[in-house]
């Protein structure tokens, strides 16, 4: 996979070819659509930024089955206020990165673990990331400090 640019992106030591996270800043976005996360990811994001009246031909989407049953969820943070640290972890439980995230910024884990620290007195966010989320027994493995 080609390494993606114009962000922050975090690739394993374990692994080098292996995209764990990346950080999109709010000065990241340029004029018309980036598609942010590569299509072979089951999270999707791309970043618009669109003049005044610009609109699409109206449309739904279709429901497809899933037949690839060994994917892992992916999950995405958007600072919509406030100051965030993110610690990003290897495959290996071992940290990677602490970007700071401020307004405007988001983060994406596609591999790897993670946490997240607030700095500021408060933070809006919007988290994103894959389902069907069934609990936190089935779904997390949590990293020993």
């Amino acid at each position: 996979m080609d390494k993606i640019v114009n962000m922050e992106s975090i690739y394993s030591k374990i692994k080098p070819y292996l995209l764990l996270h990346l950080v999109w800043r709010l000065e990241d976005f340029k004029n018309g659509r980036t598609e942010i996360i590569m299509p072979d990811n089951f999270i999707q994001c791309a970043a618009l930024r669109l003049p005044k009246a610009t609109t699409f031909k109206p449309h739904k989407h279709k429901y497809h089955t899933i037949t690839d049953t060994d994917r892992v969820a992916q999950e995405s943070w958007v600072v919509l206020s406030g100051k965030v640290k993110v610690i990003m972890y290897d495959i290996d439980d071992t940290i990677l990165a602490e970007p700071i995230l401020n307004t405007g910024d988001s983060s994406f884990t596609l591999h790897g673990g993670h946490n997240y620290l607030v700095l500021s007195d408060e933070a809006v966010v919007l988290e994103y990331k894959t389902g069907k989320y069934i609990n936190q027994e089935h779904d997390k493995v949590f990293i020993k400090k």
